[in-house]
């Protein structure tokens, strides 16, 4: 028995967490434009290489924002047949691919010092305008820093989250220009180029933190242990739960998934099991922050290691089976029901008979036992019990 009813909490189309990405998003776009070209235009006139790389650093920014702005519009989408768990890990792979940016760019910013410290002093110093520049490079860069991880932290977008900290690497990088500026100026003309290897190493470590998570999720990792302990202790406090085995997990778009198969009496209804199934999701997904949807599975035995009962027969092989072996007892016609339960590799059926069918205590026990012998040649049958009502 498996559970996956109730609302789609996969639903990835939050109309408030959506417009507050996309709004933070186009602040970042329209704040690199403006950065980018002022980088530049006063890089040139202010004779500051190190300005002008960063402003074209910041033009490779819009390149991540529109990446960002993209996985917005598209893992916002609503689930349908062909995406039947939403559009969440276009979100994710943009986070994989800002990661990888981010390592790139520390890889740049490495080379960029490295060439500079070889290369010696310039010819002449900057200009105190490209000193203001930067410092006003830093301040921008890291308010959207703070802007777009509040709105991340707000929604828990991982996407965000990436891009606030691309946000807080490109503040680190324009304060190594910064200093570069400033050491210029004053005759160290080798500051901004160590700074830049310090930089370089701090965006790189930045970049894997950002980037392995979301790619695990491609991969399908499970949650951690802590995790996985709270969502055992939840199953087995929900009544009727006997044991929990198989218990799998992964992430879509940042949040839980759960797919679990429970054990519970072999003797219960199947709308009890599905009550029981239900249960446990609904608690899981309350109780359990960023559990997104569970799957349940209901067994009647432990299946871990082998499964007994796979290759018995169904049922309507069963009663084409017991109709054979009952053709010749005249009572067996009025069988009103017939219950099958498979365990430990063989069926255990029940019949229920009404009281009319027997004229008395005595002829209802022969009948009981008729039944009983007819089916005991069948290795499939482990038992045969008959009820009257």
């Amino acid at each position: 028995m498996s559970n996956g009813t109730g609302p789609n909490l996969l639903d990835n189309t939050d109309p408030a967490r959506y417009q507050a990405s996309r709004r933070v998003t186009f602040v970042s776009l329209a704040t690199n434009t403006f950065l980018a070209l002022g980088q530049v235009v006063i890089g040139f006139v202010g004779r500051s290489q190190g300005l002008v790389a960063d402003g074209f650093h910041t033009l490779s920014d819009l390149t991540t924002d529109t990446l960002v702005l993209f996985a917005l519009t598209h893992s916002f989408k609503a689930a349908d047949e062909e995406h039947p768990y939403g559009h969440a890990r276009i979100e994710t792979a943009v986070t994989v691919a800002l990661g990888a940016v981010l390592l790139l760019v520390a890889v740049s910013i490495a080379v960029r010092a490295s060439l500079r410290l070889l290369s010696g002093p310039v010819l002449a110093p900057p200009s105190s305008l490209t000193l203001w520049a930067s410092g006003l490079t830093i301040l921008l860069k890291e308010g959207l820093y703070r802007y777009t991880e509040h709105t991340a932290r707000r929604f828990s977008s991982e996407l965000l989250h990436a891009n606030a900290w691309h946000h807080r690497s490109d503040a680190i990088s324009s304060i190594m220009v910064f200093i570069g500026i400033a050491g210029s100026i004053g005759g160290i003309h080798y500051m901004d180029s160590l700074a830049a290897i310090g930089v370089a190493l701090f965006v790189g470590r930045v970049g894997v933190k950002l980037g392995w998570p979301a790619l695990s999720e491609l991969i399908d990792t499970g949650l951690d242990a802590d995790q996985l302990q709270r969502i055992r202790t939840a199953i087995l406090g929900v009544s009727g739960v006997k044991m929990l085995h198989l218990l799998r997990t992964r992430r879509l778009g940042g949040r839980g998934l759960v797919d679990v198969h429970l054990i519970v009496d072999d003797a219960i209804s199947v709308s009890e099991g599905h009550q029981i199934s239900e249960a446990v999701r609904i608690k899981l997904i309350n109780e359990i922050a960023g559990i997104a949807d569970v799957m349940v599975h209901i067994d009647a035995e432990d299946d871990t290691a082998r499964s007994p009962s796979s290759q018995l027969p169904l049922r309507d092989q069963v009663l084409t089976r017991l109709n054979q072996y009952f053709e010749h007892i005249e009572a067996a016609r009025r069988i009103e029901r017939v219950t099958l339960h498979y365990l430990d590799g063989q069926i255990c059926v029940e019949l229920i008979i009404p009281l009319s069918a027997a004229a008395d205590c005595i002829e209802a026990a022969n009948l009981s036992a008729q039944l009983q012998d007819a089916v005991r040649h069948d290795s499939d049958i482990a038992r045969l019990v008959v009820y009257y009502h």
